[in-house]
Protein backbone atom coordinates (compact mmCIF):
# COMPACT_ATOMS: atom_id res chain seq x y z
CA UNK A 1 0.00 0.00 0.00
CA UNK A 2 1.29 3.47 -0.89
CA UNK A 3 1.69 6.03 1.89
CA UNK A 4 0.93 9.73 1.95
CA UNK A 5 1.87 12.18 4.68
CA UNK A 6 -0.61 15.05 5.07
CA UNK A 7 1.04 18.19 6.47
CA UNK A 8 -1.77 20.25 7.99
CA UNK A 9 -1.52 23.40 10.14
CA UNK A 10 -3.32 23.60 13.47
CA UNK A 11 -6.15 21.34 14.60
CA UNK A 12 -7.53 18.95 11.99
CA UNK A 13 -10.87 19.02 13.88
CA UNK A 14 -11.32 22.76 13.16
CA UNK A 15 -14.84 23.46 11.87
CA UNK A 16 -14.18 24.90 8.43
CA UNK A 17 -14.83 23.58 4.96
CA UNK A 18 -11.12 23.18 4.25
CA UNK A 19 -10.46 21.08 7.33
CA UNK A 20 -13.66 19.07 6.74
CA UNK A 21 -12.39 18.30 3.22
CA UNK A 22 -9.04 17.14 4.60
CA UNK A 23 -10.72 14.94 7.23
CA UNK A 24 -12.98 13.17 4.75
CA UNK A 25 -10.23 12.54 2.19
CA UNK A 26 -7.87 11.23 4.88
CA UNK A 27 -10.61 8.93 6.17
CA UNK A 28 -11.34 7.43 2.74
CA UNK A 29 -7.92 7.20 1.07
CA UNK A 30 -7.10 3.77 2.57
CA UNK A 31 -10.05 2.37 0.57
CA UNK A 32 -8.06 3.27 -2.56
CA UNK A 33 -4.73 1.80 -1.51
CA UNK A 34 -3.23 4.84 0.20
CA UNK A 35 -2.23 4.75 3.86
CA UNK A 36 -2.22 8.17 5.50
CA UNK A 37 -0.18 9.73 8.26
CA UNK A 38 -0.93 13.27 9.51
CA UNK A 39 1.98 15.63 10.13
CA UNK A 40 0.80 18.54 12.31
CA UNK A 41 2.25 21.97 11.52
CA UNK A 42 2.09 25.16 13.62
CA UNK A 43 -1.37 26.72 13.82
CA UNK A 44 -0.17 30.22 12.88
CA UNK A 45 -0.28 29.58 9.14
CA UNK A 46 -0.87 31.36 6.80
CA UNK A 47 0.83 34.05 8.91
CA UNK A 48 3.66 32.10 10.56
CA UNK A 49 6.25 33.62 12.85
CA UNK A 50 9.93 33.16 12.11
CA UNK A 51 10.03 30.62 14.93
CA UNK A 52 7.12 28.66 13.42
CA UNK A 53 8.79 28.63 10.00
CA UNK A 54 11.95 27.22 11.54
CA UNK A 55 9.86 24.68 13.47
CA UNK A 56 8.13 23.74 10.20
CA UNK A 57 11.50 23.27 8.52
CA UNK A 58 12.53 20.90 11.31
CA UNK A 59 9.23 19.00 11.10
CA UNK A 60 9.55 18.59 7.33
CA UNK A 61 13.19 17.51 7.64
CA UNK A 62 12.34 14.92 10.27
CA UNK A 63 9.43 13.28 8.49
CA UNK A 64 9.73 9.68 7.26
CA UNK A 65 11.22 9.58 3.78
CA UNK A 66 9.77 7.67 0.84
CA UNK A 67 6.16 8.84 1.26
CA UNK A 68 4.31 11.34 -0.90
CA UNK A 69 3.99 14.64 0.98
CA UNK A 70 0.61 16.37 0.66
CA UNK A 71 0.63 19.91 2.05
CA UNK A 72 -2.57 21.80 2.79
CA UNK A 73 -2.51 25.14 0.98
CA UNK A 74 -3.22 27.09 4.15
CA UNK A 75 0.41 26.35 5.03
CA UNK A 76 2.05 25.48 1.70
CA UNK A 77 1.44 28.88 0.13
CA UNK A 78 3.23 30.57 3.06
CA UNK A 79 6.27 28.28 3.17
CA UNK A 80 9.60 30.10 3.12
CA UNK A 81 12.44 29.13 0.78
CA UNK A 82 14.29 27.20 3.55
CA UNK A 83 11.16 25.14 4.23
CA UNK A 84 10.64 24.43 0.52
CA UNK A 85 14.32 23.48 0.20
CA UNK A 86 13.83 20.90 2.94
CA UNK A 87 11.21 18.98 0.96
CA UNK A 88 12.73 15.92 -0.63
CA UNK A 89 10.73 13.56 -2.82
CA UNK A 90 7.30 14.01 -4.34
CA UNK A 91 5.09 16.82 -3.04
CA UNK A 92 1.45 17.61 -3.80
CA UNK A 93 -0.01 21.02 -2.96
CA UNK A 94 -3.69 21.16 -1.97
CA UNK A 95 -5.32 24.52 -2.74
CA UNK A 96 -8.77 25.17 -1.26
CA UNK A 97 -8.57 28.78 -2.37
CA UNK A 98 -5.57 31.04 -3.05
CA UNK A 99 -4.31 32.72 0.11
CA UNK A 100 -3.83 36.12 -1.53
CA UNK A 101 -7.56 36.36 -2.26
CA UNK A 102 -8.57 36.32 1.42
CA UNK A 103 -10.75 39.35 2.22
CA UNK A 104 -9.35 42.12 4.41
CA UNK A 105 -5.64 41.61 3.78
CA UNK A 106 -3.48 44.73 3.36
CA UNK A 107 -2.26 45.16 -0.20
CA UNK A 108 1.33 44.51 0.77
CA UNK A 109 0.42 41.22 2.40
CA UNK A 110 -1.59 40.16 -0.65
CA UNK A 111 1.47 40.75 -2.83
CA UNK A 112 3.70 38.80 -0.42
CA UNK A 113 1.30 35.85 -0.29
CA UNK A 114 0.83 35.76 -4.06
CA UNK A 115 4.59 35.65 -4.61
CA UNK A 116 5.05 33.05 -1.89
CA UNK A 117 2.20 30.87 -3.17
CA UNK A 118 3.40 31.03 -6.77
CA UNK A 119 6.89 30.02 -5.67
CA UNK A 120 5.59 27.05 -3.71
CA UNK A 121 3.17 25.85 -6.38
CA UNK A 122 5.84 26.06 -9.08
CA UNK A 123 7.93 23.64 -7.04
CA UNK A 124 5.13 21.15 -6.40
CA UNK A 125 5.07 17.96 -8.46
CA UNK A 126 1.31 18.19 -8.68
CA UNK A 127 -1.50 20.42 -7.39
CA UNK A 128 -5.00 19.45 -6.33
CA UNK A 129 -7.66 22.18 -6.31
CA UNK A 130 -11.25 21.96 -5.14
CA UNK A 131 -13.00 23.69 -8.06
CA UNK A 132 -12.65 24.53 -11.73
CA UNK A 133 -12.67 28.23 -10.83
CA UNK A 134 -9.69 27.79 -8.52
CA UNK A 135 -7.87 25.94 -11.31
CA UNK A 136 -8.46 28.92 -13.62
CA UNK A 137 -7.16 31.33 -10.98
CA UNK A 138 -4.05 29.24 -10.37
CA UNK A 139 -3.31 28.96 -14.09
CA UNK A 140 -4.30 32.48 -15.22
CA UNK A 141 -3.16 34.60 -12.26
CA UNK A 142 -0.28 32.50 -10.91
CA UNK A 143 1.23 31.11 -14.10
CA UNK A 144 0.97 27.43 -13.15
CA UNK A 145 0.65 24.89 -15.97
CA UNK A 146 -2.81 23.34 -16.15
CA UNK A 147 -1.15 19.98 -16.86
CA UNK A 148 -0.02 19.68 -13.24
CA UNK A 149 -3.43 20.55 -11.73
CA UNK A 150 -6.24 18.12 -10.87
CA UNK A 151 -9.71 19.22 -9.75
CA UNK A 152 -11.13 17.14 -6.90
CA UNK A 153 -14.36 18.83 -5.85
CA UNK A 154 -15.61 18.23 -2.30
CA UNK A 155 -18.13 15.47 -1.89
CA UNK A 156 -21.58 15.95 -0.41
CA UNK A 157 -23.40 13.53 1.83
CA UNK A 158 -26.96 12.53 0.86
CA UNK A 159 -29.64 14.25 2.96
CA UNK A 160 -33.40 14.42 3.40
CA UNK A 161 -35.21 17.25 1.67
CA UNK A 162 -35.86 20.20 3.96
CA UNK A 163 -39.47 20.98 4.82
CA UNK A 164 -39.02 24.58 5.98
CA UNK A 165 -41.04 26.58 8.47
CA UNK A 166 -42.91 29.29 6.59
CA UNK A 167 -44.00 31.64 9.35
CA UNK A 168 -41.77 33.38 10.08
CA UNK A 169 -39.60 32.61 7.06
CA UNK A 170 -36.36 31.06 8.29
CA UNK A 171 -33.18 32.22 6.54
CA UNK A 172 -30.02 30.21 7.11
CA UNK A 173 -26.37 31.12 6.54
CA UNK A 174 -23.57 28.69 7.48
CA UNK A 175 -19.86 29.25 8.01
CA UNK A 176 -17.38 30.82 10.41
CA UNK A 177 -17.76 34.57 10.90
CA UNK A 178 -14.89 35.97 8.83
CA UNK A 179 -14.60 39.16 6.74
CA UNK A 180 -14.76 37.07 3.55
CA UNK A 181 -18.18 35.65 4.47
CA UNK A 182 -19.86 39.07 4.25
CA UNK A 183 -22.29 38.57 7.13
CA UNK A 184 -22.30 42.28 7.95
CA UNK A 185 -23.34 42.94 4.36
CA UNK A 186 -26.09 40.34 4.70
CA UNK A 187 -27.49 42.10 7.76
CA UNK A 188 -27.35 45.44 5.91
CA UNK A 189 -29.18 43.89 2.96
CA UNK A 190 -31.95 42.50 5.19
CA UNK A 191 -32.41 45.71 7.19
CA UNK A 192 -34.78 47.38 4.67
CA UNK A 193 -37.01 44.27 4.65
CA UNK A 194 -38.44 44.56 8.17
CA UNK A 195 -41.98 44.53 6.79
CA UNK A 196 -41.45 40.86 5.85
CA UNK A 197 -41.68 38.28 8.64
CA UNK A 198 -38.22 36.65 8.52
CA UNK A 199 -35.59 35.36 10.93
CA UNK A 200 -31.90 34.88 10.11
CA UNK A 201 -29.69 32.26 11.76
CA UNK A 202 -25.93 32.43 11.17
CA UNK A 203 -24.35 29.11 12.18
CA UNK A 204 -20.59 29.36 12.35
CA UNK A 205 -17.65 29.79 14.71
CA UNK A 206 -17.37 33.16 16.45
CA UNK A 207 -13.77 32.81 17.62
CA UNK A 208 -11.92 33.03 14.32
CA UNK A 209 -11.98 36.79 13.68
CA UNK A 210 -13.16 39.10 16.50
CA UNK A 211 -13.32 42.16 14.22
CA UNK A 212 -15.65 40.38 11.81
CA UNK A 213 -17.92 39.33 14.68
CA UNK A 214 -17.94 42.89 15.97
CA UNK A 215 -18.88 44.19 12.51
CA UNK A 216 -21.87 41.84 12.32
CA UNK A 217 -22.99 42.66 15.85
CA UNK A 218 -22.69 46.38 15.13
CA UNK A 219 -24.86 46.04 12.03
CA UNK A 220 -27.47 44.09 14.01
CA UNK A 221 -27.57 46.73 16.75
CA UNK A 222 -27.58 49.66 14.30
CA UNK A 223 -30.69 48.34 12.59
CA UNK A 224 -32.29 47.02 15.80
CA UNK A 225 -32.45 43.48 14.49
CA UNK A 226 -31.60 41.73 17.74
CA UNK A 227 -34.94 39.90 17.66
CA UNK A 228 -34.47 38.91 14.02
CA UNK A 229 -30.84 37.74 13.74
CA UNK A 230 -29.24 34.93 15.74
CA UNK A 231 -25.48 34.33 15.84
CA UNK A 232 -25.63 30.67 16.76
CA UNK A 233 -21.87 30.13 16.83
CA UNK A 234 -20.33 26.74 16.14
CA UNK A 235 -23.02 24.06 16.47
CA UNK A 236 -22.95 20.27 16.68
CA UNK A 237 -23.98 18.33 13.54
CA UNK A 238 -27.42 17.44 14.92
CA UNK A 239 -28.22 21.10 15.56
CA UNK A 240 -26.98 22.13 12.13
CA UNK A 241 -29.18 19.43 10.60
CA UNK A 242 -32.20 20.92 12.41
CA UNK A 243 -31.30 24.35 11.06
CA UNK A 244 -31.19 23.00 7.51
CA UNK A 245 -34.47 21.10 8.01
CA UNK A 246 -36.37 24.16 9.21
CA UNK A 247 -34.87 26.68 6.74
CA UNK A 248 -37.00 28.26 4.03
CA UNK A 249 -34.12 30.03 2.28
CA UNK A 250 -30.35 29.57 2.26
CA UNK A 251 -28.16 32.65 1.80
CA UNK A 252 -24.46 33.10 1.09
CA UNK A 253 -23.11 36.66 1.02
CA UNK A 254 -19.50 35.43 0.74
CA UNK A 255 -17.13 37.61 -1.24
CA UNK A 256 -15.09 34.61 -2.37
CA UNK A 257 -15.46 30.82 -2.20
CA UNK A 258 -12.96 28.25 -3.40
CA UNK A 259 -15.93 25.89 -3.85
CA UNK A 260 -18.71 26.57 -1.33
CA UNK A 261 -19.36 23.31 0.50
CA UNK A 262 -22.31 24.78 2.41
CA UNK A 263 -23.98 25.62 -0.90
CA UNK A 264 -23.71 21.97 -1.89
CA UNK A 265 -25.13 20.97 1.50
CA UNK A 266 -28.06 23.32 0.93
CA UNK A 267 -28.70 21.81 -2.50
CA UNK A 268 -28.51 18.30 -1.07
CA UNK A 269 -31.53 19.35 1.04
CA UNK A 270 -33.36 21.11 -1.79
CA UNK A 271 -33.16 24.61 -0.34
CA UNK A 272 -33.73 27.68 -2.50
CA UNK A 273 -30.60 29.84 -2.48
CA UNK A 274 -29.65 33.49 -2.74
CA UNK A 275 -25.91 33.92 -3.23
CA UNK A 276 -23.19 36.43 -3.89
CA UNK A 277 -21.37 35.12 -6.94
CA UNK A 278 -17.84 35.35 -5.52
CA UNK A 279 -15.20 32.88 -6.66
CA UNK A 280 -16.59 29.40 -7.37
CA UNK A 281 -19.94 29.95 -5.63
CA UNK A 282 -21.83 30.65 -8.86
CA UNK A 283 -20.48 27.48 -10.49
CA UNK A 284 -21.27 25.35 -7.45
CA UNK A 285 -24.90 26.44 -7.15
CA UNK A 286 -25.66 26.95 -10.83
CA UNK A 287 -28.24 29.29 -12.31
CA UNK A 288 -31.45 27.35 -11.74
CA UNK A 289 -31.12 26.71 -8.00
CA UNK A 290 -30.16 30.23 -6.88
CA UNK A 291 -30.63 33.93 -7.40
CA UNK A 292 -27.14 35.31 -8.10
CA UNK A 293 -25.98 38.80 -7.19
CA UNK A 294 -22.66 40.57 -7.53
CA UNK A 295 -20.41 39.86 -4.55
CA UNK A 296 -20.34 42.83 -2.19
CA UNK A 297 -23.34 44.58 -3.75
CA UNK A 298 -25.74 45.18 -0.85
CA UNK A 299 -28.46 46.81 -2.98
CA UNK A 300 -28.59 43.83 -5.36
CA UNK A 301 -28.65 41.45 -2.39
CA UNK A 302 -31.61 43.30 -0.87
CA UNK A 303 -33.57 43.02 -4.13
CA UNK A 304 -32.83 39.30 -4.47
CA UNK A 305 -33.77 38.61 -0.85
CA UNK A 306 -37.01 40.53 -1.23
CA UNK A 307 -37.90 38.53 -4.33
CA UNK A 308 -37.15 35.22 -2.68
CA UNK A 309 -38.94 36.05 0.56
CA UNK A 310 -42.12 37.40 -1.03
CA UNK A 311 -42.58 35.02 -3.96
CA UNK A 312 -43.52 31.50 -2.85
CA UNK A 313 -43.65 30.22 -6.43
CA UNK A 314 -40.12 31.48 -7.03
CA UNK A 315 -38.88 29.77 -3.88
CA UNK A 316 -40.58 26.54 -4.91
CA UNK A 317 -39.02 26.70 -8.38
CA UNK A 318 -35.56 27.36 -6.95
CA UNK A 319 -36.07 24.57 -4.39
CA UNK A 320 -37.02 22.03 -7.04
CA UNK A 321 -33.97 22.94 -9.13
CA UNK A 322 -31.79 22.83 -6.03
CA UNK A 323 -33.05 19.36 -5.12
CA UNK A 324 -32.42 18.05 -8.65
CA UNK A 325 -28.94 19.56 -8.72
CA UNK A 326 -28.23 18.07 -5.32
CA UNK A 327 -28.81 14.57 -6.74
CA UNK A 328 -25.87 15.07 -9.14
CA UNK A 329 -23.27 16.42 -6.71
CA UNK A 330 -20.01 14.46 -6.40
CA UNK A 331 -19.71 11.99 -3.54
CA UNK A 332 -16.82 11.87 -1.09
CA UNK A 333 -15.99 8.47 -2.58
CA UNK A 334 -15.38 10.16 -5.93
CA UNK A 335 -13.34 12.94 -4.29
CA UNK A 336 -11.10 10.42 -2.53
CA UNK A 337 -10.75 8.34 -5.71
CA UNK A 338 -9.47 11.34 -7.66
CA UNK A 339 -7.16 12.31 -4.82
CA UNK A 340 -5.76 8.78 -4.56
CA UNK A 341 -5.11 8.66 -8.30
CA UNK A 342 -2.89 11.72 -8.02
CA UNK A 343 -0.98 10.25 -5.06
CA UNK A 344 -0.50 6.98 -6.95
CA UNK A 345 0.69 8.82 -10.07
CA UNK A 346 -2.34 7.83 -12.15
CA UNK A 347 -4.70 9.94 -14.21
CA UNK A 348 -7.86 10.64 -12.15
Amino acid sequence: MAEAIFAIPGDLKTATGGYAYDRRVIELLPDFGVAVRVLPLPASFPNPTDYDLEETRRIIAGRPQGSVLVVDGLAYGAFSEPVLDEIKGRVIGLVHHPLFLETGLPHGRKVELKESEERALQRANHIIVTSRVTKRIVTDKMGISSEKITVAEPGTDPAQRATGTGAPLQILAVGAVLPRKGYDLLVEALAPLKDIDWRLTIAGALDRHPQAVEAVQSAIEKHRLEDRVTLAGKVVPATLERFYESADLFVSASLFEGYGMVLAEAMARGLPIVLAAGGAAADTAGEAAALHVEAGNVAELTIALQRALTDKKLRDRLADASWEAGRTLPTWHETARRFAAVILGLRP
